[in-house]
């Protein structure tokens, strides 16, 4: 494994040629943005660097996709795509279209069983639904900045009949060990999950990830797998990494996500991700 240092020139396997165009999988809270949300001008600045250079600059996030297209605008990505949900939604963008993107793609999924079966263990969780209107449905006043919609409050019942986007189970009674165990001795099956850094669960549809939408798109762009860059710090990021010809955990990731990857950057915090994204240029 390879620690990225800060340097500003990146290796001879590294740099781009018109033959060589790279796609660049970017995730977004605790690799472009810090955790309130921030992202630094040295960050911004290479990241639109990249995109200006014409590599295929995609953002690949656990958001969903009105809090994803605030940071696609910000890097000054207008054409190519983005995956949001973990993998659950892909857009094509194009300013030439209404709302300068269109949905190319959504994996719905039943979600009745793995609620009930949480529910079972985490009676006092908060539970979130995204339906597949865009619609966030929840229970306990459940609201979190990356639904990029008003949550709609309803029982228990309402969600179980829905169709699925993505599912978000936030428990905060309990430590992340404990929800870590509380998940392991339900066994879901028949859904994707990851755990996030806190007591917090993303459900989507079984087989989906950062990584099979990132796939797809490989193949649409007839992009060699050699050529492919990502970048990310969680748990939700270990396929899209394990993907990646070259993937590049943050400095403060887990230690299960830095074991699956060839790099390591800076933390979020010392805009380790800008580091990567000058190597590119």
């Amino acid at each position: 494994m390879t620690i990225l240092t800060d340097t500003p020139v990146a290796g001879i396997d590294d740099q781009p040629n018109n033959n060589n165009k790279l796609m660049i999988a970017l995730d977004v809270d605790g690799t472009l943005v810090d955790h309130d949300g921030h992202m630094s001008p040295a960050v911004r600045s290479a990241a639109q660097a990249v995109v200006a250079s014409g590599h295929d600059v995609m953002i690949a996030t656990g958001r969903s996709l009105n809090a994803t297209l605030p940071i696609i605008q910000q890097i000054g990505l207008e054409r190519g795509f983005a995956v949001c949900c973990n993998g659950g939604v892909t857009l094509r963008l194009d300013p030439s279209l209404e709302k300068g993107y269109e949905i190319i793609h959504k994996a719905t999924f039943d979600p009745a069983p793995a609620l009930k079966a949480l529910r079972e263990r985490l009676p006092n969780a908060k539970y979130a639904l995204e339906d597949e209107d865009g619609n966030f449905l929840s229970t306990e006043r459940f609201q979190d900045a990356s639904f990029g919609v008003e949550s709609i409050g309803v029982d228990f019942q309402t969600m179980l009949d829905s169709t699925a986007v993505r599912v978000v189970v936030f428990s905060s009674e309990n430590t992340s060990d404990e929800f870590n165990e509380a998940i392991k001795h339900i066994g879901l099956s028949g859904v994707t999950y990851s755990v996030g850094w806190t007591a917090w669960l993303d459900i989507a549809a079984e087989g989906v990830t950062k990584a099979s939408a990132l796939e797809a798109l490989r193949h649409k762009l007839g992009t060699d797998l050699a050529n492919t860059v990502a970048v990310g710090d969680g748990r939700n990021d270990i396929e899209m990494l394990t993907w990646a010809g070259r993937g590049v955990a943050m400095g403060q990731a887990p230690d299960e996500v830095i074991a699956v990857a060839d790099e390591v950057t800076a933390s979020v915090l010392d805009d380790g991700a800008a580091q990567v994204l000058r190597s590119l240029l």
